[in-house]
């Protein structure tokens, strides 16, 4: 594809990206509302967040692979069909149970149309340099609708009901679609490729199984059984599909792609920022909320700080990995974001205990600022690395493997910041003895509990429970910064030995498909 009408096609695509993300971190202002409104127990508010992510994860796979064989233009028309149905479904759901079920469909419409958006600018930008800007600025779309989303469910939920969040999302794709039918290029049908959906089901089934044995393990009070069944579930799951892949003429993941020492270090990055970013973004957004007292919309205008600084590195990044090399953009991204986290750290009391009280508000932005530039830099290496490491042939695979990084780095920053700081919280607050004991469930069912109680006790409680939440605070972003440097580490390591870590020197095993001779030469 030449002429502007490639740039028009990135465009439209990372508009349905922006949305797909968008639709995941709106209801960091938008929960309290909506669970309030539909009467959801803590249980139900959890499968509401997740719903949407797990289901997307768990099909992500098999939707670039089916891509692949019916082509991409198609999957991100049908893609973009299917998330504007579940978004009408959603934003009229009359219970919490029809809630969840809308966000499931709307899992299925992201995981058909998100590797599509990739693969498109794969087909579309044949310059190498070309497509790493493009994939640059692809990536930096996903970081501003991270931030965008809770700014925007603030301003909606000032003017509407909670339903609004979920039919915002109709016009985008009625405005996607249009354009999409004229911009994207129609790629090559393979009729013989066969989509494989029990693999799919098996990939989702282990990472299903793995999230809830971590999110289950990590909770106070977890149900021992409960994390084996699901464990035992998870590994099942894994090793059936894998087994399933080897034995496939066409598999769903070619697992000769993961030998590629440039994948896994694109994988790797991939979900470590996410990771980090996502956490960072949770716990900080509910502190400002429930400690702090900040309105949705303030926590929102707070937040946004970190589009901002991913902004000029996310555009930069494409140019500057292939300037540089894989090895020290990753590198230099995980690092910049871990001291990015660090920066986040100080705004918890006791962290700094020569600054006066309340001055650790003033990293907040610092932090996020950087915290975004290194996930700018990060995110676009590892994109890049991950889409030239494949064939053109297995550009929706790579999408895909790209997509998962994601949605795993995602689904685990919310699962395990979430519990660690819900535990920690649990294990370590010291309520005053005329506090009601339902108040250590939680900060948000102390607030609640202290509405109904006289001002010194009321005051007494919330000390209490916002000393326990910052602790809780506090280990989350310790562990997410631990992380980070690990996978700077790892990075170094894994790359260490090619000349620079550039991507075309990248020393890794030649490409050879897992599938069946006749496969090789197609």
């Amino acid at each position: 594809m030449s002429g502007p009408r490639r740039w028009w096609l990135l465009a439209t695509v990372s508009l349905g990206l922006v949305m797909i993300v968008v639709d995941n971190t709106i209801l960091y202002t938008a929960l309290p509302v909506l669970t309030g409104d539909l009467g959801a127990d803590p249980s139900e508010m959890l499968w509401v967040v997740n719903a949407y992510p797990l289901v997307m994860a768990g099909l992500l796979l098999g939707a670039g692979t089916l891509g692949d064989r019916i082509g991409y233009r198609r999957m991100f028309l049908w893609g973009l069909v299917v998330f504007g149905l579940a978004s009408l479904a959603a934003a009229f759901a009359p219970s919490p149970a029809a809630l969840i079920a809308a966000r499931a469909l709307l899992g299925v419409g992201a995981a058909i149309l998100m590797p599509a958006t990739l693969s498109l600018i794969r087909v579309a930008f044949e310059d190498e340099r070309e497509r790493g800007i493009a994939i640059g600025i692809w990536a930096t779309t996903s970081v501003v609708g991270m931030a965008l989303g809770p700014i925007l469910g603030g301003v909606l939920l000032q003017h509407f009901w909670w339903g609004s969040v979920f039919l915002i999302n109709v016009p985008v794709v009625v405005l996607a679609l249009v354009a999409g039918s004229v911009l994207a290029p129609t790629t090559a049908v393979r009729r013989d490729r066969h989509w494989d959906l029990v693999a799919s089901v098996l990939a989702m089934t282990g990472l299903v199984g793995l999230v809830y044995a971590l999110k289950e393990s990590i909770r106070p009070g977890g149900n021992l059984l409960h994390v084996a069944v699901a464990a035992a579930l998870a590994l099942l799951g894994t090793l059936l599909f894998v087994r399933r892949q080897r034995g496939q003429e066409h598999p769903l993941l070619d697992l000769a792609l993961l030998r590629d020492p440039r994948l896994q270090v694109g994988f790797v990055a991939a979900a470590l920022a996410l990771f980090a970013t996502t956490g960072a973004q949770l716990v900080l957004s509910q502190r400002l909320q429930l400690v702090d007292d900040r309105t949705p919309l303030g926590t929102g205008l707070v937040v946004a700080a970190l589009a901002l600084g991913c902004l000029p590195t996310g555009l930069m990044g494409g140019a500057l990995a292939h300037r540089h090399g894989i090895r020290r953009m990753v590198t230099s991204g995980l690092l910049t974001s871990a001291a990015g986290t660090l920066l986040l750290l100080a705004t918890s009391p006791g962290v700094l205990p020569l600054l006066p009280a309340n001055a650790g508000y003033a990293w907040v932005v610092p932090g996020l600022l950087v915290l975004g530039a290194g996930m700018g830099l990060t995110m676009t290496a590892a994109s890049a690395t991950i889409m030239s490491s494949a064939p053109a042939h297995r550009a929706g695979m790579a999408a895909s493997i790209n997509e998962v990084a994601y949605k795993m780095g995602t689904l685990f920053g919310m699962a395990v910041f979430g519990s660690v700081l819900g535990s920690v919280y649990t294990a370590t607050v010291e309520l005053p003895a005329a506090a009601p004991p339902g108040a250590a469930a939680g900060m948000d069912q102390a607030r609640a509990l202290a509405a109904s109680l006289p001002a010194a006790p009321a005051r007494a409680l919330l000390d209490a429970a916002a000393a326990a939440f910052d602790r809780g605070y506090l280990w989350t972003l310790l562990i997410g910064t631990a992380l980070l440097a690990c996978g700077a580490l790892f990075t170094a390591l894994r790359l260490g030995r090619t000349r620079g870590g550039r991507t075309a020197s990248v020393s890794a095993p030649p490409y050879r498909p897992t599938a069946a001779p006749s496969d090789a030469g197609r």
